[in-house]
């Protein structure tokens, strides 16, 4: 798994028993790599500079290899069935929605099934294609009590999980609330020189400015009240170019920090449990935010037996082994795909 934020490529190795929606699923091991030079090159493509086909047809076949020694280096002595691949989403704007990979390179180093391009056949019947992961949420998180679990990546969604006393998979619900570690990276990269605020510490020694974080709850509510899935275009650059000769960068931070936990919070009241993941995770100024807004019990996904760092990653290998299953991956009142959710995924064998 590579998210928006283009920060690290994450893998997960995953046990899975029984089949379809019955499945259960256990967490055996992560590692995290860095991009090295493919950082730069994917977020080019992300923020939509011009690209030739050559440079995307060379990019496409490095970024395969590297999930090769990632995942070689994940399973070690062990074999996988099989490996499901999110793919690095370098545009999305439903029904357009392009998650950037090159199966069959992996297929044939791993000598392994690949399943990938998750997305696609939701957007295909008129979905948003996103989020992609509540069916996984309740693989590996439903319980007697109702549950939000909130992803803190580029772009923070939450998936509110019923009390299996009272509801099924089919009374999950889901959405993408705003732009999150997007705005906090691009605060860092353009007025700290670094390419993130290394756990919270700068917007810790900040103060709010309440004007400039009011201004970005405004536009975070926004996205929000929207009912679609965020993407290219929603990292809300616009607001640190309104303020960032007004406030200062550690000011910046903290008004960030605060409007991103003030609309978070909004979606979680009604839930007895409140599970965090994502790279926003380990940034202690936005989870003090949560923590004083959040009615819920609050918890890290570590304390549910999955790492925080890897639980998009390990969500991926779930997906994978529906789709092997012939279960639709996503909930129409999730994405709004029209009618029935189709069976998703693109199959490389080697």
């Amino acid at each position: 798994m590579t998210g928006t934020s283009i920060d690290a490529l994450d893998a997960a190795l995953v046990d899975i028993q029984g089949n379809g929606l019955d499945m259960s699923a256990c967490f055996i091991r992560g590692v995290s790599h860095p991009l090295g030079p493919l950082a730069a090159d994917l977020r080019s493509l992300a923020e939509q500079r011009p690209t030739t086909a050559g440079q995307i047809a060379r990019i496409s076949r490095d970024f395969a290899l590297l999930h090769a020694r990632v995942v070689q280096d994940l399973l070690k002595t062990d074999r996988a069935d099989l490996i499901s691949i999110h793919g690095q989403t370098i545009f999305h704007q439903p029904p357009l929605s392009w998650q950037l990979f090159n199966a069959p390179v992996l297929a044939h180093a791993c000598s392994t099934p690949v399943v990938t391009d998750l997305r696609a056949a939701d957007l295909a019947c008129g979905g948003q294609g996103a989020p992609i992961t509540p069916l996984a949420d309740w693989i590996f998180f439903r319980s007697e009590r109702s549950t939000a679990v909130v992803n803190l990546g580029g772009f923070c969604n939450i998936t509110l999980l019923p009390p299996t006393t009272r509801g099924t998979h089919a009374d999950i619900h889901g959405l993408d609330v705003c732009a999150c570690n997007h705005v906090l990276d691009h605060i860092a990269r353009d007025l700290l020189d670094r390419p993130f605020d290394h756990d919270g510490l700068v917007a810790l020694s900040g103060s709010i400015h309440e004007q400039a974080s009011s201004d970005l709850i405004d536009m975070l509510a926004r996205q929000s009240r929207s009912g679609r899935s965020l993407g290219t275009g929603d990292e809300t650059g616009e607001w640190i170019a309104r303020w960032r000769t007004i406030a200062d960068p550690a000011d910046l931070c903290a008004s960030a920090c605060h409007a991103l936990g003030a609309t978070i919070a909004q979606h979680t009241r009604n839930t007895e449990r409140v599970l965090i993941a994502g790279g926003g995770a380990r940034n202690s100024a936005l989870m003090r935010s949560l923590r004083s807004l959040c009615p819920g019990q609050m918890q890290r996904t570590d304390d549910a037996n999955l790492p925080a760092d890897y639980r998009e990653a390990a969500e991926m290998a779930v997906l994978g082994a529906l789709c092997a299953d012939r279960v639709p991956i996503t909930l129409p009142n999730v994405t709004h795909v029209s009618g029935s959710a189709p069976i998703a995924g693109v199959w490389s064998t080697p």
